[in-house]
């Protein structure tokens, strides 16, 4: 048996789409366009990549950007009133602060200076704190990614067995309490494993849906999933390969050819969670506008 391919970029595109109506009637109703801001600070290559994959999805769906790029030597005081300038300005709804940052500036600190209200990537501990009660405001990009991939796949969590490798505070333990909450595209029993887990294959046979997020190549192979399980690869790796111009391909952290001979559904890196993490920040930002605006408070 060979894996249905899950096919992130189409499913991202249809997200796209929902999110372009929306802005526009948001727009029309109210005179104001969605705004995100993004502040990058340093020259990382797959930062400034991934920013500029940002910037084009939301001129894709009408939401208003700009990036806000300082030099890599930024104190971390400069980065912090960069900051709070952009919480008060009205015409942003949704501040991303672009990580990681260079080793001068603090994270945290500039994570907790986020107006939780403006913070689209569910990074502020209150936004946090809303999500493991069941009542989220804004859910980190990628596990909402992920949450959606399942979903419009057919492949609920509800009553299934999830396993995460990973334990970030980026994907791993979002996605955790995510799909463990009593709501709908949840209520999965939810297993999290990571670099102290002893025996991690005997935990990733149990997976009814296996999400690999510890950014090392290949690190979930096929002996280690269930026949029919769904996996999802969160992982992006660089490995050599000379026989590409930029000397590099791209890979995820399954062992992709040898799993697909074993798994249900699973998705290809490039082309799985990546999209549907830019596809989710635009609609978290439409969902920052229509708060701001006065719109429904209720979770997402």
């Amino acid at each position: 048996m060979t894996a249905t391919v899950i096919d992130g970029a189409a499913i991202a595109q249809q997200v796209r789409g929902e999110v372009a109506s929306q802005a526009q009637a948001t727009e029309r109703q109210h005179g104001v366009r969605p705004g995100l801001a993004v502040v990058l600070v340093g020259d990382n290559p797959a930062s400034a990549s991934y920013v500029r994959s940002k910037e084009r999805a939301c001129q894709e769906v009408g939401i208003a950007t700009q990036t806000f790029h300082l030099p890599q030597d930024t104190p971390h005081q400069e980065v912090m009133a960069m900051v709070e300038r952009l919480n008060a300005d009205s015409s942003y709804h949704g501040i991303l602060t672009q990580l990681p940052f260079p080793p001068q500036v603090h994270e945290p600190q500039v994570l907790r200076s986020l107006d939780p209200a403006k913070d689209v990537d569910g990074l502020h501990p209150y936004n946090v704190g809303l999500l493991a009660m069941g009542q989220p405001r804004f859910i980190p990009a990628t596990p909402y990614g992920v949450q959606q991939l399942l979903v419009r796949t057919g492949n609920d969590p509800g009553g299934k067995h999830v396993v995460v490798c990973g334990r970030s505070n980026l994907v791993g333990k979002p996605l955790a309490l995510l799909l463990a909450q009593k709501l709908a595209g949840a209520n999965a029993t939810v297993t999290i494993c990571h670099t102290g887990t002893r025996d991690l294959p005997e935990f990733t046979r149990q997976a009814d849906i296996l999400v690999a997020a510890v950014g090392r190549a290949g690190v979930i192979r096929a002996d280690m999933v269930k026949g029919g399980a769904v996996v999802i690869d969160v992982g992006i790796n660089r490995v050599e390969d000379r026989s590409r111009r930029q000397g590099y391909r791209l890979v995820g952290d399954v062992d992709y050819e040898a799993v697909k001979e074993v798994a249900g559904a699973i998705t290809p890196v490039p082309g799985g969670v990546g999209p549907m993490t830019v596809a989710m920040l635009l609609v978290n930002t439409l969902r920052a506008a229509r708060l701001a605006l006065g719109g429904d408070p209720e979770p997402a």
